[in-house]
């Protein structure tokens, strides 16, 4: 027998000799049963030390001077593209007449007939080869009263029939069809508006605009500012043979970059976080046969990022605003920089009246206002982080294997026990009977 040292005293885990130790078959089978209890909790301890999850935090928006892009694709088809303008302004001051950058007017064909793709790379009605390709070099197209726009291809004179409508909406003045406007009839302007008023348009592609309250609306003809006031000329809308409307489909409508679906799908489907790749516009549809209805939508955006697993912030400056549209948000390290929305509608008749018609008497209506569709946004203060994180340290996976070891041999220390009792009790009844 060795010597014993000072240690022995504090030995915990005392011995038995092997000749007091009884094996037993049910303590064999428990051992048995014990292991695969182990080894299966041992595994789920491992799944849930990999397992990432997404934690979100709530703080305050701090960034400054930042611009928001506006991905779209709604479809009007009761409208033609020539009627159709998309306008953007804030309360900044900053306005985006007849948006086109980065926006495309798809050409339908009428509902009856399919809604098929017409065209969609003419954004107006008049085709470059019609346009001021003129004999003489000295012709300077009149402007008929109005002055020549600041973009026009010669100072001082309408070449085009689109250059005499630039001139007329600087000056605020209703244009129509362009009857004895010489350029217009060049170019067949009347003529083919009347062959496109029977189409559909649909509005597809992305704008960038300030990280402020504004909004963006579609409406009738072309749009012009008149002193403080923001106007549409709806010569052409109203005096149309045929009855258009804003009848419209919401196909998509998003703030920023959508969020993939890989991972959307690394958290469950009761988490909170998964609705941040959620649209609620999306998919919207809104029927009417009212050329003189307006929708309103009142949306509440909330600045979000997603940061990823191993994620550490850099200095690195965001796009410029020369970046091409859809680079606003992707960033280089793997993080993501969206927006999430809530959103309100309203709708009505710009005759104004009350809700009779659907038993509410007491909910009145203004009477005015320009048809169309319109979407205000403003911009919450408070901003949403949902950080890839894993679902405990490494120091807590050795924590809770230890746990699961424990606490399983000292049930199944227990069992045993009671098995092994159980029986030496029950044998011993039977041989007092015998």
């Amino acid at each position: 027998m060795p010597p014993k040292s000072r240690f022995t005293r504090l030995d915990a885990f005392t011995k038995t000799v092997e000749d007091a130790r009884i094996r037993t078959t049910s303590g064999g089978v428990v051992t048995i049963v014990s292991l695969l209890v182990v080894l299966w909790l041992a595994w789920g301890e491992w799944a849930d030390y990999r397992r990432i999850v997404i934690h979100p935090e709530l703080i305050v928006d701090k960034g400054r001077g930042e611009r928001m892009e506006i991905h779209m694709n709604i479809t009007f088809p009761k409208i033609p593209c020539e009627l159709l303008t998309l306008d953007v302004m804030d309360v900044s001051g900053e306005q985006q007449h007849g948006v086109m950058h980065g926006i495309s007017k798809v050409r339908l064909q009428p509902s009856s007939q399919g809604g098929a793709v017409i065209d969609v790379k003419a954004l107006a009605l008049h085709a470059e080869d019609e346009a001021a390709t003129h004999l003489d070099p000295e012709y300077c197209g009149n402007c008929y009263g109005a002055a020549s726009p600041n973009n026009a291809a010669k100072p001082g004179c309408c070449q085009t029939c689109d250059e005499v409508r630039e001139a007329y909406a600087q000056a605020s003045w209703a244009f129509g069809r362009g009857e004895g406007v010489e350029q217009c009839q060049r170019e067949h302007y009347a003529e083919k508006l009347d062959e496109q008023r029977q189409e559909g348009c649909r509005i597809e592609g992305g704008l960038r605009v300030n990280k402020v309250v504004g909004n963006f609306h579609f409406a009738p003809g072309r749009s012009f500012s008149n002193g403080n006031m923001h106007v549409h000329d709806l010569k052409n809308y109203w005096e149309s043979p045929v009855k258009h409307s804003f009848e419209h489909i919401v196909h998509q409508l998003r703030f920023g970059p959508q969020l993939p679906e890989d991972i959307a799908q690394k958290s469950s489907k009761n988490s909170p976080w998964t609705n941040h790749h959620l649209n609620p516009l999306d998919d919207t549809k809104q029927t009417t046969d009212d050329p003189n209805f307006n929708f309103m939508y009142f949306v509440k955006i909330v600045p979000t990022s997603y940061l990823p697993l191993g994620w550490k912030a850099s200095s690195g400056q965001g796009p410029d605003e020369s970046a091409w549209i859809g680079s606003y948000g992707q960033q280089y390290d793997g993080s993501l920089e969206t927006h999430q929305y809530s959103v309100t509608s309203h709708k009505r008749s710009l005759s104004g009246g009350d809700d009779s018609a659907d038993g509410h008497k007491e909910r009145l209506h203004a009477r005015g206002g320009i048809p169309g569709v319109f979407f205000s946004y403003d911009i919450s203060p408070m901003k949403v982080i949902n950080r890839e994180e894993r679902s405990k340290t490494f120091t807590g996976f050795l924590t809770g294997l230890c746990a699961v070891l424990g606490g399983t041999l000292t049930v199944a220390a227990a069992v045993d026990r009671g098995l092994f009792e159980g029986t030496s009790r029950i044998k011993k009844l039977r041989s007092k009977d015998l």
